[in-house]
């Protein structure tokens, strides 16, 4: 199957078929999936927790708004975190990026201040938000990306140190009355000519 027909194939997943459960062997790929997602200088400025557990899955629905259910009946939650101080990014990529990455964080982000480079370091991990979904589409994988959560509380939950959680996503396998899903509703995007322009 071509990307195009991936895109056209792939939509935010409403309902889920509670109890069906992906293979330990797309888990692992897909942990992969994410340790090899791009970042700007190759910076990983993030951390992604896999929840599978039942009952941690619940203590994180409870404060998920709206996306309750869709926590609860997916097979997992994929929580995106970032790094929280600046000071602990900037020993991780001393220790494990090139001078030449260094110097271009040094030379070009650092001299920003803290708010602009926090906003830089959460860029990345939405670089691999994209990607992660889109390897869930290639390996028939259903997915909901989902701001509407209460990141604190992931953090509380999940005892993160060092990170702070951005958003989650839940993976599994749609239940087939899911309205949502091309077959049954059509995808709704703008025309290409307001949004692609050549020059």
């Amino acid at each position: 199957m071509s990307f195009l027909d991936l895109a056209n194939k792939r939509y935010t997943t409403k309902q889920y078929q509670s109890g069906k459960k992906i293979s330990e062997d797309q888990i692992r790929q897909l942990k992969e999936i994410l340790r090899l997602s791009p970042s700007s200088i190759n910076s990983q400025p993030w951390k992604f927790v896999f929840v599978g557990e039942e009952q941690k899955k619940a203590e994180l629905a409870r404060v998920s708004y709206f996306n309750e259910q869709r926590i609860l009946d997916a097979s997992h939650v994929v929580v995106f975190s970032v790094i929280d101080r600046v000071e602990d990014f900037e020993k991780q990529i001393e220790e494990h990026l090139p001078e030449g990455a260094v110097n271009y964080y040094n030379n070009m982000v650092k001299p920003l201040g803290e708010a602009e480079i926090k906003s830089w370091l959460r860029h990345q991990v939405y670089l691999s938000l994209g990607f992660f979904l889109s390897a869930c589409a290639d390996m028939d994988i259903d997915s909901t990306p989902m701001e509407g959560i209460q990141s604190e509380e992931y953090d509380r939950i999940l005892n993160l140190e060092g990170y702070k959680t951005l958003f989650a996503v839940a993976i599994g396998y749609r239940n087939p009355a899911d309205s949502n899903q091309p077959a049954l509703t059509a995808k709704s995007r703008l025309p290409l000519e307001a949004v692609v322009a050549t020059v």
